[in-house]
């Protein structure tokens, strides 16, 4: 086999914005877990077209042992993705390919200086993305975490969300009114087959329709055996914790 070149994806750097992916006219990238993958060898010509649209600096072209590039395989698996219906968002890493979805993950906010900020408090969020839509079941940061699952009122509800509720936890937020239940009940599934949790909180209002919440979270838990503890936090409507179960 001869040595060529070719692109090299580094899964560290890659925080699978999707940036690289429309600038492979080759289909040759694809997401998979929230990571740039590299599909086949022969789909790769090497010249690196995607290179200058990686903000990370995760992709570089090099030389290795590869099959040479087959042009015509290549432009007939673009053929085949584009007649084929979209992907199941929670499939994806980065559903929507933008950089406002790519994973990230950071250390809690410090907490702000006394002076001229009496009552602020630090954010205790460490991760980005928290929707459940955007959130890839195999994201790092729900690796052994204590999950939140918090409706999405909640946070604009209850003043001290971020003290009370999410510092130490991996967040996910979601509401089961409006969204795709079927495709959060599929997701949570998979974060719970995938992350082995340390616990599972839900925090939701005392809404009627709020109440959907916690039970597809203890269906989701029961189908795929995640057997740790589980916590419901009900908020009312003024902000206050109404019950703790």
């Amino acid at each position: 086999m001869p040595q060529r070149k070719i692109i090299e994806i580094d899964e560290d750097l890659c925080n699978g914005c999707g940036q690289c992916m429309p600038n492979c006219a080759e289909g040759a990238l694809e997401l998979v877990n929230g990571k740039a993958k590299l599909v086949k060898d022969i789909y790769c010509d090497g010249l690196g077209a995607c290179l200058g649209h990686c903000p990370t600096g995760a992709l570089q072209i090099i030389e290795r042992d590869a099959p040479e590039f087959d042009e015509h395989a290549a432009m007939a698996y673009v053929r085949q993705k584009e007649a084929q219906p979209p992907k199941p968002l929670h499939s994806q890493g980065s559903p929507c390919g933008c950089p406002g979805s790519a994973l990230r993950q950071f250390k809690p906010a410090a907490a702000p200086a006394a002076e001229g900020q009496a009552g602020a408090c630090a954010s205790q969020l460490r991760h980005w993305p928290i929707k459940l839509k955007l959130a890839p079941p195999t994201a790092p940061f729900f690796k052994n975490a204590d999950l939140l699952i918090a409706a999405d009122c909640v946070p604009g509800a209850m003043p001290d969300f971020h003290a009370s509720l999410l510092a130490g936890h991996a967040l996910v937020t979601t509401c089961p009114k409006f969204g795709d239940t079927e495709e959060s009940y599929e997701k949570l599934k998979e974060i719970f087959q995938y992350s082995g949790l340390r616990s599972v909180t839900v925090a939701d209002m005392e809404v009627p329709c709020c109440s959907a919440l916690p039970a597809m979270a203890r269906q989701a838990m029961e189908e795929t055996g995640c057997n740790v503890p589980f916590h419901d936090i009900v908020i009312g409507l003024n902000g206050a914790v109404l019950r703790r179960e």
